[in-house]
């Protein structure tokens, strides 16, 4: 089969590679559509590259059945199909909770073992065992359908908020995430606040409903937060991306008693300053959210197939698996909002 090889930093190569097959309680899916996630970017960019290469990125995969290891059940094959990426041993204490996102014993597609930018994926029992292969309901694209695993994640944010119908959310940086961010904080009835450096990027986010867009370029983010909330701040603040001093400036917009997410990853060994008296006597929540549960990702992709949360409109490019490094190469440079690979 085709597949797109990562070989190292900045290196991506187009190669035929084995087929995958399918062990028992393993499925073998032929790939309609994959996401390009900004983590399979920073992978390229040398930012926590696997230590097992060559590898084949990509996790936010549907498509079809192709094949049914021996004790896999209730799935036809051609049967079209979404995929929660991470393989958990549903045991651990996390698991036990509910919490399989911190899986002690956690890897999955393009993180341990290869992922979707191929003609075909190999599913691990443990993704198939935890319920994480879900069928796509009629109606629903496999483009659609591919961005219920960044809209899990959204979700699982959502919940770390905690918002409520009425509160205020700022989000900080309208790339792929900032926007879901945007549209699952509106589904959950919250006036939301987009901030970015980009006119476009604030142009589509006020496409998509944002009530308030910032330029951080011209104006201060937080002299308009305050403006708009009465000099309170914001219930909930999520910091789309992984830059610490972003991070450490969008601190002062969340209001006593509110949370403030990090939600983009920085790199390993970056720090930020936090006095601990704001967060005492403040009262303040101050968390991160990663990836998402097995149930943010049926939840997500019932709200897709329902039309409660829209996503067609995040999709701004296609590539073929051939066109994979143009894909790769304008994504780095910022020149899409949210691509999908199509093999």
């Amino acid at each position: 089969m085709k597949a797109a090889v990562v070989h190292g930093k900045d290196d991506i190569r187009i190669e035929e590679v084995p087929t995958p097959r399918a062990g028992a309680g393993e499925m073998v899916v032929r790939v309609r559509a994959s996401g390009i996630c900004a983590t399979d970017v920073k992978t390229l960019l040398g930012q926590g590259l696997p230590k097992n290469l060559p590898t084949i990125l990509g996790h936010e995969a549907v498509g079809e059945v192709h094949e049914r290891g021996e004790g896999v059940v209730g799935f036809e094959l051609g049967e079209r199909v979404a995929v929660y990426p991470i393989a958990v041993c549903g045991e651990c204490y996390y698991c036990a909770r509910g919490r399989h996102n911190l899986c002690l014993h956690e890897f999955g597609l393009g993180h341990g073992i290869d992922g979707g930018f191929a003609e075909y994926v190999r599913l691990p029992r443990q993704i198939v065992a935890i319920g994480g292969v879900l069928k796509i309901p009629d109606g629903l694209s496999f483009e659609e359908a591919a961005m219920a695993e960044p809209l899990s994640c959204g979700l699982a944010a959502l919940r770390a908020n905690r918002v409520r119908p009425g509160d205020t959310v700022v989000v900080v940086g309208a790339g792929p995430m900032g926007l879901i961010h945007l549209k699952v904080s509106k589904w959950a009835g919250a006036r939301v606040i987009v901030a970015d450096l980009m006119a476009r990027r604030l142009e589509v986010a006020a496409g998509m409903g944002a009530d308030h867009c910032v330029d951080v370029s011209r104006v201060s983010l937080q002299e308009q937060v305050m403006s708009l909330t009465g000099g309170a701040g914001a219930e909930a603040v999520v910091i789309s991306l992984g830059i610490p001093k972003v991070i450490e400036e969008s601190l002062p917009l969340v209001r006593n008693g509110g949370v403030c997410n990090v939600f983009g990853g920085p790199p390993a060994g970056e720090t930020i300053a936090v006095d601990p008296r704001w967060l005492h006597y403040g009262e303040v929540i101050l968390t991160g959210s990663f990836a998402s549960t097995p149930a943010d990702f049926r939840k997500a992709l019932h709200l897709i197939a329902s039309g409660e949360v829209r996503v067609e409109d995040l999709i701004s490019d296609r590539f073929s698996l051939d066109a994979m490094l143009d894909a790769v190469e304008r994504a780095k440079k910022q020149e899409m909002i949210k691509a999908v690979v199509l093999p």
